[in-house]
């Protein structure tokens, strides 16, 4: 099963105690990088939190935004007396100071917009400690929301990787087929340069310096070692892909594994019709690359 890095989820929850609102954006990360958005009323549980969401996310950079609103009768708000009396007294001895023209009424409301003016009341650790349950609550249904997009991308990304390693596989059946002819088409060349060279000429052309040199280039472009890993990197691949668990990193180990092997074959056949192979096989791990950016 592949999970897709990127993602979104988002839950509301309500209780006697809050209302808890929660978004979750996610993008492709290397590690796992959590931020969030968390109200000072409920900092409080950012480390729970971030736990919660590291028991269901291994990759990606997460963005938590978080409202939280309080509805017990705890979570009021009161006007503090003693700076309300001070901004009064600073205003009656302006106005005593300034002309009757430039001085005009202070609505109430006004002073109440003023730094220290309206204070909100202190919470008491039981009401904060109320709200986890609502907030836990409102996480995990998400995290399941999220969890779901990532599973609806993560099977569209795993059919496409299976048709690119499908597309590497007949690849490499047609290299396996071609890499004898390799050989014989070298010898038949060499042969050939070698006549149009002494045919005017009275050096013989012996049978052993002709098979010593077609021995050595075999020797040089043989490629069954690199096809037989090859295959084997490919079938491992699949067995990944098939997994329980979302193995994006093991993945894009074997694509790298996959292309060393794919690169060395190109440059030891030394032959047109399998650099033809080669390149198409480049190509599909190129968009195998791709699709493995944003698999946890």
């Amino acid at each position: 099963m592949l999970l897709s890095m990127t993602g979104f989820g988002n839950a509301v929850r309500q209780s006697e105690s809050a209302y808890v609102s929660i978004e979750l954006k996610a993008v492709n990360n290397r590690y796992l990088k959590v931020s969030m958005r968390l109200p000072d009323v409920v900092a409080r549980f950012e480390s729970d939190i971030e736990k919660l969401v590291r028991e269901n996310i291994a990759r990606g950079a997460i963005q938590l935004s978080f409202r939280v609103r309080l509805t017990s009768q705890s979570n009021g708000y009161s006007i503090d007396r003693t700076v309300l009396d001070a901004y009064l007294q600073q205003l009656a001895e302006m106005t005593k100071e300034l002309p009757a023209e430039r001085t005009s009424p202070v609505a109430l409301s006004d002073l109440l917009q003023l730094p220290g003016v309206v204070a909100e009341s202190e919470l008491s650790v039981e009401s904060v400690e109320s709200v986890w349950p609502t907030l836990e609550a409102a996480l995990r249904e998400t995290l399941g929301h999220f969890q779901d997009f990532r599973r609806t991308e993560g099977a569209s990304m795993l059919q496409d990787l299976k048709v690119q390693c499908d597309s590497i596989e007949r690849q490499v059946d047609e290299v396996e087929k071609h890499a004898p002819v390799v050989v014989s088409e070298y010898r038949e060349k060499l042969l050939e340069r070698v006549r149009k060279a002494i045919q005017d000429t009275d050096v013989p052309l012996e049978d052993k310096d002709v098979i010593r040199e077609v021995a050595m280039f075999s020797d040089r472009c043989d490629i069954n070692e690199e096809i037989t890993r090859l295959r084997s990197h490919i079938q491992q691949f699949h067995r990944f892909l098939d997994d329980e668990k979302s193995m994006g990193r093991k993945l894009e180990f074997l694509g790298q594994e996959m292309f060393r092997e794919i690169n060395t074959i190109g440059s030891k056949a030394n032959n047109v019709t399998i650099a033809h192979n080669v390149v198409e096989m480049k190509a599909a791990i190129e968009r195998i690359r791709e699709i493995l950016q944003n698999v946890e």
